[in-house]
């Protein structure tokens, strides 16, 4: 099986959208969006993580010039980290938060 030699202008680019995202998680965190929507610096932290995690797999671990069956378990991995993401945020969110 041939190696697919990716071009170091494609590993700056994704190194700058990780370091755009990693800077706009900390903005995030800085930022009280709790006030609109309980929650939701939660939701956001957790979709900014997961579009760096799809950045890292995908081009870092050459998950995108994979064939189809690593293509199907790295899928296979992410919708059960969707499932286990759902249930967590099922689980905060159907909590009563009595503050004493």
């Amino acid at each position: 099986m041939s190696e697919h030699i990716v071009s170091p202008k494609i590993y700056i680019l994704i190194f700058a959208a990780l370091m755009i995202l990693t800077i706009t998680t900390v903005y995030a965190a800085t930022v009280d969006l709790n006030a609109h929507f309980a929650g939701l610096n939660v939701i956001v932290a957790l979709l900014i993580a997961t579009c760096k995690a799809v950045l890292v797999i995908l081009f870092f671990m050459h998950a995108y010039y994979s064939s189809k069956r690593t293509k199907l378990i790295v899928f296979a991995g992410f919708f059960w980290l969707a499932i286990m993401l759902s249930l967590t945020l099922g689980d905060y969110g159907s909590r009563s938060w009595d503050v004493h």
